[in-house]
């Protein structure tokens, strides 16, 4: 006697495959749309909440403040109203600025500095990939998840090294027009700072002093990767 197939069980197994693929095949599509948008993507600007939650404090640290964005390389990131910090890259070089401390923190981004800092500093970059190519290369794609208008896209760094620091980064970008809505990130000490943008503006007219130091001389000025 021939053994008796069991059919139901194969064609739930067909089904499950099935749904996979077409999962696959939207976040794919979804990536792709994503990505595609940054080249129209020159400038950008937003309010910002940023969250937070250290493994040494039982309530998170809640800051409110601005970002402006210039393609491809160019950032400014002010929290506290007055800024009580601003975070300034350039081409070849970010700041950190402490106003109040009257400090200025400097870190070289040429193309000779390497390890956990410029792998880091690729971390944030994930918010704006130029092509799949260069998010690829600096990051494996766990998951794909569209609900309520924003596609949340989970990635985990592949280098070893920015994973000691970092071990996933969470971006949320708006279905309507691919713009940042949320960043999270998970540090290796189990802290984790979530980013949640309002207000966003697609290629607003930025002024170039926005991504200048513009510190008077009453300001030190240091290097930490050198000391």
């Amino acid at each position: 006697m021939k053994p008796r197939t069991n059919l139901p069980f194969a064609w739930l197994c067909l089904a499950f495959s099935l749904a996979a693929m077409t999962a696959q095949a939207q976040s794919e599509k979804l990536l792709d749309q994503w990505i595609a948008a940054q080249t129209n993507l020159h400038t950008w600007s937003a309010d910002v909440v940023e969250t937070r939650a250290l493994k040494t404090l039982s309530q998170p640290l809640v800051s409110t403040g601005k970002v402006w964005v210039a393609m491809p390389n160019r950032f400014r990131w002010e929290l506290g109203q007055p800024a009580q910090t601003i975070v300034l890259r350039q081409p070849d070089q970010l700041f950190i600025i402490y106003p109040r401390l009257k400090r200025v923190e400097k870190y070289p981004l040429n193309g000779n500095s390497s390890g956990p800092w410029r792998d880091a500093l690729a971390l944030l970059d994930a918010s704006f990939p130029r092509s799949r190519a260069d998010l690829d290369s600096h990051f494996q794609l766990l998951s794909v998840i569209q609900t309520n208008g924003i596609i949340q896209l989970r990635l985990q760094p592949r280098s070893q090294a920015a994973r000691k620091f970092m071990s996933e980064i969470s971006v949320g970008v708006h279905t309507n027009d691919f713009s940042p809505a949320s960043t999270e990130l998970k540090f290796s000490d189990g802290s984790i700072m979530r980013n949640d943008f309002s207000h966003g503006i697609i290629n607003p007219p930025l002024d170039a002093s926005l991504f200048e130091t513009n510190s008077d001389t009453n300001f030190t000025v240091v290097e930490p990767l050198r000391q």
